[in-house]
């Protein structure tokens, strides 16, 4: 009896024994698999990005992983620090390897649909100056805040008062278009580095409700509108409205 129990504990021990080995020698031939294949580390989407979405998202969405060598595309990225100030040019998918055409300048990106429009939310576009659009360092993608500004009878208070407030917080930018440049190279204003003045008109076009989007629109016609560049955890300190008697509180 001793002798059949010690003989089944010595079997299920040879097999424990032999499973942990199997397991051993295929991830060592894997590992030494993957030597023979001269490994090359390249970025890889790992999560969905839309086509339009800032580098910061893009940069959130990829990984740096090892590649066997015959497997990496010749424009795979393997870091983004030439890609600053660009957008992705089309949706990217996870498991795809980046590459350098998927990113693009602003100006280059398809107007378009480039960011998905949330549920029950309506597009709606505006002209400014370079000076309103945060020096044209906007791109699809981005949060802004809408300020907007009357030169007389917006406030109750003060109907002859001339008023401004940022009136609507944290806005989705969809698109932003930008009329050629006369320049060989023109400069898009979205790298931080670039100090050339930008040139021409901003159309900007931002996801809102109907109700913003009617606000939008008359304020567009009977007033103007500036923007400032607002992340989501930027403060929101309250809806203050500024007057000559109410600026410098």
């Amino acid at each position: 009896m001793k002798s059949r129990m010690l003989a089944g504990v010595s079997a299920v021990v040879l097999a424990i024994i032999g499973a942990v080995l199997i397991v051993t020698y295929a991830q060592g031939a894997d590992q030494r698999a993957m030597k023979d294949m001269d490994p090359t580390g390249v970025l890889v989407v790992t999560k969905a990005v839309s086509a339009g979405s800032s580098l910061d998202i893009v940069r959130a969405s990829v990984t740096l992983q090892q590649v066997p060598s015959t497997a990496v595309s010749k424009t795979a990225l393997k870091n983004l620090d030439d890609s600053v100030g660009k957008v992705a040019a089309v949706d990217l998918v996870p498991g795809e390897q980046l590459l350098a055409e998927r990113l693009v300048n602003p100006a280059d990106a398809k107007t378009s649909g480039a960011v998905k429009v949330p549920t029950g939310m309506q597009e709606v576009t505006f002209e400014l100056e370079p000076k309103m659009v945060v020096g044209g360092r906007l791109e699809a993608g981005d949060h802004v805040a809408i300020g907007f500004s009357f030169s007389g009878g917006a406030d109750k208070t003060k109907p002859g008062e001339p008023t401004t407030q940022l009136a609507l917080r944290k806005v989705l930018v969809t698109a932003v278009q930008r009329a050629a440049q006369p320049t060989a190279k023109p400069t898009d204003g979205t790298n931080p580095q670039d100090t050339t003045l930008p040139e021409g008109q901003f159309m900007v076009t931002v996801a809102v409700n109907d109700v913003d989007a009617n606000k939008i629109i008359f304020t567009t016609l009977n007033g103007s509108l500036w923007l400032t560049k607002e992340p989501l955890d930027a403060q929101d300190n309250g809806g203050f409205i500024a007057r000559k008697d109410t600026v410098y509180k």
